[in-house]
């Protein structure tokens, strides 16, 4: 006989979790299933413990920045003690988070889950269980990239939780993952080559803030390749091989670490949702607008598994209480993605929020947007940093933000401003008519509208 809960919740990332406590908290009987060690992605594998090593990467940065400032001496990076220093914080997370999870009334599981029914599934253990509604929040895994030689690739797991710093890294794309790390390991000493399949780095970001960011990768001798497409990876005796083609030209690199930064996409192979009876196309679920599958109303999904909005753990957050919202009182609550920031932590951060100039003219929007390159403002000279700059975009007629693009130091932060005035329908006169501590990131918000 299958155990039966009111929810069975698959993942234990940061949507898993929020919606489990909360509908235990409701009074249903809930289990959380999971292979992995307890935490999610963001917490054990991304954003966390990425930001653990981004700490010790800035520290250094500034020391070597404020050289000839008034600051003597060299800093370097000692690569295992940055690792202890991130392990402080991500080993204690899955037993930590089992604990709140078994405090709380919620059934446990470490194994794989698989579909054998609409809303039963069995674990690979043979314990078989059935639930009135399942949420699917499996995050992401890295896609495949079908070439020879990908077994070779290391992740972005593999990545932070390496014990040393290899001398030569190559990375294979040219989003976040390659960004964040390209710049961590080129500061930890290590000669570092990007290849990116797209024409430029962080094609998610606006382009012109991104050149300017382009002059840290410079500056730091990282080897950016654009327009390049990898076709294969070889191992050799004592190292590894890139086979790539540029302009119709075949390219090698050799490295002694290669990693894949090609993008992310939910795994939902193993869960065989054919036995759900859950639809998909191209890889994505079909859901409603409440989150639900449009083919199995007992599934709902939520972050990176939903693929509704941007994939980040805020927008992970926010799916699963809509879904909760949902399940408490029936489908009446529908995501809102207006306004979610998004920002690549490099040295200094790219940060962005809303439409870019591209998007605001295809929307046929009439704004005004003020743009500049402002090394010599006092948030880049306090911080020794030339590279700073901004791109803000207002509607003509209803003064409200409709995008902010940033590059420099403290952005990570102000870049949360703007995003408050895009979900509240703040406008640039409210913007200017506050009055922001002095000296900060975002006391400079006025001269940027």
């Amino acid at each position: 006989m299958p155990k039966r809960y009111d929810l069975l919740v698959i993942g234990s990332g940061t949507a898993a979790v929020g919606a489990a406590t909360r509908m235990r908290e409701a009074g249903w009987t809930v289990a959380v299933v999971d292979f992995r060690p307890y935490g999610g992605t963001c917490a054990l594998r991304g954003c966390d413990p990425k930001k653990m090593l981004i700490a010790g990467a800035e520290a250094v940065d500034h020391v070597r920045r404020m050289q000839n400032k008034g600051v003597i001496g060299n800093s370097k990076i000692d690569w295992p003690q940055l690792m202890a220093f991130k392990r402080a914080f991500t080993d204690p997370v899955p037993q930590r988070m089992e604990h709140t999870l078994a405090e709380k009334g919620i059934d446990t599981y470490h194994e794989r889950a698989r579909f054998t029914g609409p809303n039963t599934v069995q674990l690979e253990g043979g314990q078989a269980l059935e639930a009135k509604f399942v949420l699917l929040a499996v995050g992401a895994e890295p896609v495949t990239l079908n070439i020879p030689g990908e077994e070779h690739l290391v992740t972005n797991e593999g990545f932070l939780s390496l014990e040393s710093l290899p001398a030569r890294i190559a990375l294979v794309g040219g989003g976040y993952i390659a960004a964040e790390f390209s710049h961590i390991a080129a500061r930890a000493g290590a000669s570092v080559t990007v290849l990116q399949h797209a024409d430029r780095m962080l094609t998610q970001f606006d382009p012109d803030v991104v050149g300017w960011l382009m002059e840290t990768f410079q500056r730091l001798r990282i080897d950016v390749r654009t327009a390049t497409k990898v076709t294969a990876i070889e191992k050799t005796a004592h190292e590894f091989r890139v086979y790539a083609t540029s302009a119709g030209v075949d390219i090698t690199v050799d490295a002694d670490l290669v990693v894949h930064a090609a993008g992310r996409a939910p795994d939902f192979g193993p869960l065989d949702l054919v036995a759900a009876e859950v639809a998909t196309t191209h890889g994505r679920l079909e859901l409603n607008g409440f989150l639900q599958s449009i083919s199995n109303p007992a599934i709902y999904a939520a972050g990176d598994a939903a693929q509704a909005g941007p994939p980040l753990t805020p927008v992970a957050s926010h799916d699963a209480k809509v879904v909760v919202a949902n399940l408490l009182d029936g489908n009446h609550q529908r995501p809102n993605y207006d306004g979610v920031p998004s920002v690549a932590f490099t040295i200094p951060p790219i940060a962005r929020v809303g439409l870019t100039d591209v998007r605001a003219r295809e929307r046929g929007l009439k704004f005004r947007m003020n743009s500049k390159k402002a090394s010599n403002w006092f948030t880049a000279q306090q911080a020794a940093e030339p590279v700073y700059g901004f791109k803000v975009l207002v509607d003509e007629d209803s003064d409200r933000i409709l995008g902010a693009h940033l590059v420099g130091p403290k952005v990570d932060e102000v870049i949360n401003i703007f995003a408050l005035a895009i979900r509240h329908g703040l406008t640039a006169k409210d913007l200017r008519a506050t009055m922001f501590a002095y000296p900060t990131g975002a006391s400079v918000i006025g001269y940027m509208l």
